[in-house]
């Protein structure tokens, strides 16, 4: 219980920088460098004003210094971030598997808190661990090395191929995620995540046309569908094909 709930904690901190990574990375400027600060008056940021979900909520969503509204994406990357990790970590638990896991799952956290600010997933953030995740599936993993360069192929590909046919329909960050997912995943789950992102985005869509919320023909972020659909792939899918199979 205290292992569990340190690492949720620690992911909420890792979430607060990923929000900093996200943004600055947009900017093209450092993550590093100046420190944290209000985006607003620029003001230093102290320690008090960055505990993760906390400090948004105790300063209700304003600047301390400046008042100004702070966006509610801050405590949505913290959340997303912790959530996120703390639920793979606690299905695949301490085993070797947890490193490709948590790597694509940072890959896709980052993605969302990219593509839903900019409607980018960016290269600097995916192609890294691309080769981060080819290199830790030649040492880790239940099936042989070209299971997961296989998958990596069918992703590029696959989105490649959506990609043309829907005439920018899907953008080249989602092509080189989806290689990403493909080697992490390998094909036949990759598969199961690009139903499952694609099912998951028409049934928000439409609530959201229906509600008034997104006009038609107005661009959607994928990545959030993407982090769903991957992640739930990666826990269930085989679950999923045996129970789609035996509907037949």
């Amino acid at each position: 219980m205290l292992l569990s709930a340190y690492f949720f904690i620690m992911a909420l901190v890792l979430g607060s920088f990923f929000n900093v990574v996200a943004i600055r990375l947009l900017k093209k400027q450092s993550v590093a460098f100046p420190p944290s600060n209000c985006p607003n008056c620029n003001h230093k940021l102290s320690a008090l004003d960055l505990v993760p979900v906390l400090s948004y909520l105790f300063l209700k969503g304003k600047c301390r210094y400046c008042r100004v509204k702070i966006s509610p994406l801050y405590p949505f990357g913290e959340l997303l971030t912790a959530s996120s990790l703390f639920v793979v970590y606690k299905f695949v638990g301490f085993e070797l598997e947890l490193i490709p896991a948590v790597i694509i799952t940072i890959v896709l956290v980052l993605a969302v808190l990219t593509d839903i600010r900019e409607q980018l997933i960016l290269d600097i953030i995916t192609l890294p661990a691309l080769g981060i995740l080819l290199i830790a599936r030649l040492f880790i993993g239940t099936e042989p090395f070209w299971f997961y360069l296989l998958g990596g192929i069918v992703g590029f590909v696959l989105l490649l191929l959506i990609a043309i046919v829907s005439r920018g329909g899907m953008g080249g960050g989602d092509i080189k995620l989806y290689a990403a997912i493909g080697v992490a995943l390998g094909p036949w789950l990759t598969l199961m995540s690009l139903v499952l992102a694609s099912f998951v985005g028409a049934v928000v869509g439409s609530i959201l046309m229906v509600t008034g919320l997104v006009k038609r023909k107005q661009p959607i972020a994928f990545g959030p569908f993407i982090l769903i659909g991957t992640i739930g792939a990666y826990l269930f899918g085989y679950e999923i094909w045996d129970w789609y199979i035996g509907l037949w």
